[in-house]
């Protein structure tokens, strides 16, 4: 008899399970950001490659923000301790509520006009 054993599409069978303190530190940075921004956040996550994947957080007043990890499930997880809506695109409705400031449209100028340099 063959041995099946469930694959899911984020995760490798030779791969550890989640780590319950690293996903308490998550959900921790994540409340913060949540606390720090209008006491909510929504975001999305999205695989960025080797490093893993990216959860870009949008909170209540429109500030955004990011967490890195190597795991997906990690995120999911943290996300769901933190009270944050995850979506499953970065869509028109969650970008519209992004604001940007002096700091992003500088970065921007810089990249794309001759604005200061990215160094």
């Amino acid at each position: 008899m063959t041995d099946t054993t469930e694959v899911s599409e984020d995760r490798a069978p030779d791969r550890a399970p989640v780590n319950a303190r690293e996903v308490k530190r998550l959900a921790r940075r994540i409340r913060s950001f949540a606390a720090a921004h209008g006491g909510q956040a929504e975001g999305q996550i999205a695989y960025i490659g080797v490093r893993g994947y990216r959860l870009v957080l949008v909170g209540g007043d429109g500030a955004w923000g990011d967490v890195v990890h190597t795991d997906r499930q990690a995120l999911e997880q943290a996300a769901g301790q933190a009270g944050a809506e995850l979506r499953e695109t970065f869509d028109g409705d969650l970008a519209a509520r992004v604001k940007t400031g002096p700091y992003e449209w500088s970065r921007m100028a810089g990249i794309q006009v001759g604005g200061p340099s990215n160094t």
